[in-house]
């Protein structure tokens, strides 16, 4: 997919917003995508404009540029993908039409009968969303997973794509980054595709300026994937903000779509819009 079609995909998508503020990167982003067949370019299309997404997921593509960010990671309707962490299921909701019929889609989660507080009210939401469309979601397979005792996310060398967007900083908090980057490795085919999109930190950041703020710095990014094996393929500014100055009182969840301030500066953070995100790719040698 041409980068002016994937812009007018994205546009489409959020149904026509072209403000400013509203679409801090939709002109100035620089995409290095993978090449899109005609058969990925149209399921993408149609996941994004289905009636499956809500209303308020799809204003949020302006922000997350799924089309061209898809395209960088080349996920294709054929891929065996995994997505670590999906949190409500923004991007579920756009793999999983995509590669229903003949890829797989596997997600992680935490276990509904055994986890405690916001983890099991998450897992409890993310399965009964699941569960209310099976025409999309039939065929997602889920996994329940420990991060501390080394996670299993599938046979070794059975995917073609790992996926994980903006959990990076959750993992450093909880000590088990390295965990999860050693075991997207393992799941990966050899040349299969690790993309990382992360909130991104100015570099110099330290580990705990991170886990405060939920700004991660490139850098470590890199490491940690190196360090499990991985080599960097490709850097995409698909979903840069430079408006994003990165020095709230909440962090990250200052902006939208958290707003952790509530009232307070809330139009001027609505104008910052969503996060300044890296968006790497990484490939199994």
């Amino acid at each position: 997919m041409s980068r002016i079609s994937l812009a007018c995909l994205v546009l489409v998508a959020c149904g026509g917003a072209t403000s400013e503020s509203a679409t801090p990167n939709a002109t100035s982003a620089k995409v290095e995508s993978a090449a899109q067949s005609p058969d990925a370019e149209g399921r993408i299309r149609s996941a994004l404009t289905g009636q499956h997404r809500p209303d308020k997921e799809k204003a949020r593509d302006v922000y997350r540029h799924p089309a061209e960010t898809l395209a960088f990671f080349g996920v294709k309707p054929a891929s065996k993908v995994v997505e670590l962490w999906p949190g409500g299921g923004w991007y579920t909701a756009v793999l999983a039409p995509v590669v229903r019929d003949q890829g797989k889609l596997t997600v992680t989660s935490a276990d509904p009968a055994v986890a405690t507080g916001y983890q099991k009210e998450g897992a409890e939401k993310y399965a009964a969303r699941l569960r209310e469309t099976p025409a999309v979601y039939d065929r997602v397979e889920v996994r329940y997973v420990n991060p501390p005792a080394a996670p299993n996310l599938g046979p070794d060398g059975s995917a073609d794509v790992v996926l994980t967007f903006r959990n990076v900083h959750n993992w450093m908090k909880g000590g088990y980054a390295d965990k999860i980057f050693a075991a997207a490795f393992a799941v990966l085919k050899k040349g299969g595709v690790l993309g990382v999109e992360e909130h991104r930190a100015a570099p110099g950041t330290t580990t705990e300026k991170s886990i405060e703020t939920g700004y991660v710095t490139e850098d470590t990014v890199i490491q940690f994937a190196k360090a499990a094996g991985f080599v960097l393929d490709g850097k995409s500014e698909v979903n840069a903000n430079p408006k994003d100055t990165k020095d709230y009182p909440k962090g990250v969840w200052t902006l939208p779509p958290t707003l952790d301030l509530g009232a307070e500066g809330r139009d001027k953070y609505l104008a910052i819009g969503e996060s300044d995100r890296m968006t790497l790719r990484f490939k199994k040698p």
